[in-house]
């Protein structure tokens, strides 16, 4: 992998901001030619720095009222046990991110649902089904502060 450069964060950032953005637009912004502006988009994707392109969608007008972020504490760690873990969070469409952390519980999911009885009903049949859970504690958001996938690139 290539290291980047100030042109490469400055799409990179651009592109965070806008992911429609042409690439005679972004070659014009960023006052280069277009040839080597789409040579450098092309390799920040080859590369991985780009891992993909999506529209962000306003989870309440879909439907979509609770945030929760559930703490799951484990009691078993063996591979087998993980992997059917890992299986069953990454298949499950009502888990946004799932993140093995320190401190007191091993795992801190973000969750949406289209209100507290579907939560109830993703509690009960995915949460208290994963193996080796021997904790679950939620955290419903009451009001949504911020949120973004954007870096701090430049």
């Amino acid at each position: 992998m290539s290291a980047v450069d100030k042109v490469d964060l400055d799409i990179l950032a651009r592109l965070q901001c806008d992911g429609r953005l042409t690439n005679a637009r972004l070659a014009a912004d960023l006052s280069i030619s277009e040839t080597p502006c789409w040579r450098r988009l092309k390799r920040l994707e080859e590369e991985g720095y780009i891992e993909g392109y999506q529209a962000n969608l306003d989870r309440r007008k879909l439907g979509f009222g609770v945030m929760a972020f559930v703490q799951l504490t484990c009691t078993a760690h063996d591979e087998a046990t993980t992997r059917e873990f890992e299986a069953i969070i990454a298949h499950s469409e009502n888990v946004l991110a799932c993140h093995n952390t320190t401190g007191a519980a091993d795992f801190l999911l973000q969750v949406v649902a289209r209100d507290l009885d579907d939560y109830s009903r993703f509690v009960e049949r995915v949460l208290r089904k994963l193996p080796g859970v021997s904790a679950i504690c939620s955290n419903i958001s009451l009001r949504e502060l911020k949120a973004s996938n954007r870096l701090p690139l430049l």
